[in-house]
């Protein structure tokens, strides 16, 4: 199995998504796509759904199950209303550091997923997003999908110098 090669670090980041208006002066309810999204503050630079649609935070802060965000010059529900269903993007140099072991998904996206035992599995090509942990989707040189939960027990070691994962193959993870 081919790697992807390389993945390059981007310039923007997708950090959420405005989910829809939030009351009439113009605030935004969004969903956090990681802890990523704890990037932005009040000041910090935003880009909603492309590089042209700058905007500058003036407020953001946590409401039930997701964040509300208030933009400066955005003053009404309706020009919030624009920006419903837009990803958010924040500069990626602008971003915290992460914690060891802890990798952003298009870090993980065109590794090869390999055994302990340095059997192939294939090229990890999609992530799925649950409450408890993330799915991995590996393909194989066939086509077939195996999905691996990304728990600890699971993923061994990620190396991406060396473009690969290993993996543990716990009983009945296969079947």
């Amino acid at each position: 199995m081919k790697s992807s090669g390389a993945r390059h670090t981007p310039e923007y980041l997708p950090v959420g998504r405005v989910l829809r208006p939030h009351g009439i002066r113009g605030a935004l309810l969004v969903e956090s796509d990681s802890d990523v999204g704890f990037s932005i503050s009040t000041g910090s630079t935003i880009y909603l759904g492309d590089e042209d649609s700058i905007f500058t935070v003036q407020s953001f802060s946590k409401h039930r199950k997701q964040y509300l965000l208030k933009l400066e010059n955005m003053d009404s529900r309706e020009a919030a209303e624009a920006y419903r269903d837009r990803t958010i993007l924040i500069l990626f140099e602008n971003t915290e550091p992460l914690a060891e072991n802890v990798f952003y998904h298009w870090q993980l996206k065109g590794l090869s997923v390999v055994k302990n035992d340095g059997q192939i599995l294939g090229e990890l090509v999609d992530i799925i997003v649950t409450g408890a942990n993330d799915v991995y989707i590996v393909r194989s040189d066939s086509g077939e999908e195996i999905l691996l939960p990304a728990i600890k027990s699971v993923v061994e070691e990620v190396d991406l110098e060396r473009g690969k994962m290993i993996v543990n193959i716990i009983a009945g993870l296969l079947d």
